[in-house]
Parts: C-alpha cells; sequence; structure tokens
C-alpha cells in the first residue's frame, strides 16, 4: 500500500490508538475509548521512555495502525537485549493491506538497530490468524507463557 507513513505516535494520536485496541473480541472488554484519561496518562510515561517506541501508521492524516515496541535490558543471554512487540493493531478497513506486516517489520529493524539479540512477542491464544500471520514473518512459537491479573 502506498501514502503512508510510520512514525511515533503523538498525544493527539491516542483516541486513534484506543479505538483500534478495542475493536476486536478481547479489546472490546478490556478498553474503553469513552474516557482517555488513564491513557494519556500512560502515554506520557511511554514517551518520555527512551526504551518505549509507540508507533502509528498514518494514511491520509489519520492513524490506522499501531505498535508498541519495548526495548529490555537483561542478564540472561550475556547481558542481551530483547525486543518486545505488543499491541499490533491495524484499523479494520485496512487489515488485509500489508501495514501490519511493515510495522512488525519495522519494530524488528528498530530492535535490531539497538542491539537487540532478539525479538518476542506473545499473542493470545484465541488469536489464531495473528499467529499464522507472526510465523509468516518469521516468529516461532517457543514459549509457554502466564499471567497473573493484579
Amino acid at each position: 500500500m502506498t501514502g503512508y507513513t510510520i512514525r511515533r505516535a503523538r498525544r493527539e494520536d491516542v483516541g486513534a490508538i484506543v479505538r483500534m485496541l478495542a475493536d476486536d473480541q478481547l479489546g472490546a472488554a478490556r478498553d474503553d475509548p469513552d474516557d482517555l484519561r488513564p491513557y494519556l496518562r500512560a502515554f506520557e510515561d511511554i514517551d518520555a521512555d527512551p526504551n518505549q517506541a509507540l508507533v502509528v501508521v498514518v494514511f491520509r492524516d489519520e492513524a490506522v495502525g499501531t505498535l508498541q515496541l519495548t526495548i529490555i535490558p537483561g542478564l540472561a543471554r550475556r547481558g542481551a537485549l530483547r525486543g518486545q512487540i505488543e499491541a499490533v493493531r491495524i484499523r479494520a478497513d485496512h487489515r488485509g493491506s500489508g501495514l501490519g506486516a511493515d510495522l512488525v517489520r519495522g519494530a524488528i529493524d528498530e530492535s535490531r538497530r539497538r542491539g537487540c539479540a532478539l525479538v518476542q512477542l506473545t499473542s493470545d491464544v484465541s488469536r489464531v490468524a495473528a499467529h499464522r500471520f507472526y510465523e509468516r514473518l518469521g516468529f516461532v512459537p517457543s514459549h509457554t507463557g502466564f499471567k497473573l491479573k493484579l
């Protein structure tokens, strides 16, 4: 798809990002685009952290995709850095256009540029189509994840 750009997210993009997060079977129960206050507070923290990259895909002056990349320092793997990809979303009317793949490849490139030894992500077990998408991009299912809600 031509005519789009990928750039760092801005405060004014938060509403569009939250609408994308809420526009799926899991996000609909977790995210509320009608109350942006908690998201704006989180955005300020993300934007101020040099180990965070929250990006958007912009098409015709509208954010139509998003992704968050976190660079995680660690002791394992000889002190290797890891890139953690989260919250990959493409607005429904732009899905299937290749934007998601471009976003993820951009995050991989940024992780490589920052010296990461690997890039990782998690995906809910119910997102079977997303699993196929990540595998097409070279990701390998390798771990079992666990969460504890607080």
